[in-house]
Parts: C-alpha cells; sequence; structure tokens
C-alpha cells in the first residue's frame, strides 16, 4: 500500500501548493500517485497548471450519481439513505490523469450543517475512506481546514497529516488546533510547513506555538507562485527555490513514517513474544 498524507490548513496558507509539488515531486520518483482535492475551494486543478475547461467536475456536484449511489432522489428531504455507498469504481471513472498524477477531484459539503450526515457527506466519506483504506496508489488529500469531517474509520489509515501554516497569530492557532485533532484521532505522523516566511524570525513564534509538532521545512514568500496562481499556471514550474525547499520538507516527512512504522512493529514483535 502507498503512503497516505492528508494536508490541511487554515484556508489561504498555501495547503493547495504544497499537495501540488509533493504530489509531482513523488511522481518523477516513480510513485502512483493519486491527488485528491476535498477542498470546497476546489484549487487543485489550478495548481496543476489546468484551464478552467479542463479540470474535472467536482463529483459533489453530481446530483444524480450521489442519489444513485445512496439511493435518496436528490430532490428528497428527511428521506433514508445509505451511509456507505458503493464507490470503489468511481476514481478510475473520474480522475484525470496531469503529468502522471491522477487528479480526482470530490469538492466539499459547503451548505450550513455539512458537516452532519446527509447524502452528499456520506458519499464523501465513503470516497475519502475507500481511496485511504483500500487502494494501493500514494495518496495525497488538499483537506479543508479540519479533519473531523472525515470519520475515525479513514482517519486510521492516513499515515501523516501535514499541517501548512503562514505567520500570523490566526494561522498559527489554527494550524495547532488541527494537529492536536489529529493526533487525537489517532494519526501517527503529524507534522508542520511553514509558508510565506519573511523572516527567520516568524519561524521561532511557529516553532513555539505549535505544541510539539515537527516543523518538517519551510517555504519563503514567492511573488512568483502569487503570480502562478493569478495565471492559473503550473506550480512546480513558477519557483525553483520553493520546490526545493517543499521537497527537503518532503523527505523528512517520508522518513519520520517511516520512523513511526519502525516502531510499530517492534512493538508488534515484543508483544507477540
Amino acid at each position: 500500500m502507498g503512503m497516505k498524507i492528508a494536508i490541511g490548513g487554515k484556508g489561504g496558507v498555501g495547503k493547495t501548493t504544497v499537495c501540488s509539488v509533493w504530489a509531482h515531486l513523488f511522481a518523477r520518483e516513480g510513485y502512483d500517485v493519486l491527488a485528491i482535492d476535498a477542498d470546497p475551494s476546489l484549487s487543485l486543478g489550478a495548481a496543476f497548471g489546468l484551464p478552467a475547461e479542463r479540470t474535472p467536475k467536482p463529483l459533489i456536484e453530481m446530483k444524480d450519481l450521489i442519489a444513485e449511489r445512496t439511493g435518496m432522489r436528490k430532490d428528497a428531504l428527511g428521506a433514508y439513505f445509505r451511509l456507505n455507498p458503493a464507490v470503489s469504481d468511481l476514481p478510475e471513472e473520474h480522475w484525470l490523469e496531469v503529468n502522471n498524477v491522477k487528479l480526482l477531484v470530490l469538492g466539499a459539503v459547503t451548505q450550513a450543517g455539512g458537516g452532519c450526515a446527509c447524502p452528499e457527506g456520506a458519499f464523501l466519506k465513503a470516497l475519502l475512506s475507500h481511496t485511504i483504506l483500500q487502494r494501493d496508489e500514494l495518496v495525497l488529500v488538499d483537506l479543508a481546514a479540519g479533519v473531523e469531517f472525515m470519520g475515525r474509520a479513514s482517519v486510521q489509515g492516513i499515515d501523516a497529516f501535514v499541517v501548512v501554516v503562514e505567520p500570523g497569530s490566526r494561522s498559527i492557532e489554527t494550524a495547532g488546533n488541527i494537529a492536536g485533532m489529529a493526533r487525537d484521532l489517532g494519526i501517527g505522523t503529524v507534522g508542520a510547513v511553514a509558508n510565506k516566511v519573511t523572516e527567520l524570525t516568524e519561524l521561532d513564534v511557529i516553532r513555539s506555538r505549535l505544541n510539539g509538532v515537527p516543523l518538517l521545512g519551510s517555504v519563503a514568500y514567492s511573488k512568483s507562485i502569487q503570480e502562478a496562481d493569478l495565471q492559473r499556471t503550473a506550480v512546480m514550474q513558477a519557483d525553483a527555490a520553493a520546490v526545493h525547499a517543499l521537497n527537503q520538507a518532503r523527505h523528512r516527512l517520508t522518513e519520520l513514517v517511516k520512523n513511526v512504522e519502525v516502531v510499530g512493529q517492534s512493538r508488534n514483535l515484543h508483544g507477540a513474544e
């Protein structure tokens, strides 16, 4: 099974940038990569450099498909629906391959009460659980700000949760809360990436307020990446220094995941004695 990595953080901190760059870097090393856009902003395709007309339609907008799989009419209210709809055939049908990366656009439930039980929520949870627990690809998930909506079943299959943070009290506070939530849900490896850094002293502040979450690396503020975002061009080609910094952070994350696996295997061996 390939590694499963979820990436979260406050809106606008650059988690989509991290997800897109890491997806391409893993693919360059020969990994079979599935990149999932599960953020309401739906910007992962743009970060890959896809024009709007080529970006796959979010599955959350496919009301007929959701109604079919959950067993609930799209115009029905208060009716019963399947909590575990069949979804295993959907990734292959709906992903788009971009530079050897499979891009799957899920979207997210955005209306009030979107975190509660509803056909759309059940459908998205089933898809996330399937991709995290049952698929062989290396999976990267670009999340909305939070992990609680995924449910404990799918979270247990995540090897690493990475929170992206920028200098700023609200971003740091959100990062700390999300990281704590990820730890409470039992994710073995939790790390942070600092983005849009302009001074080294900002890293000291971020480290001091992450409650022990390791800082995997930092990326300097990049006007080139901002321009790539505006022009909808590939972030991977925008700033070589940023890509290098993110590659170093990726290597550190991979080592942390391996260390957790070794510790787990050792405990299993001792427990079997």
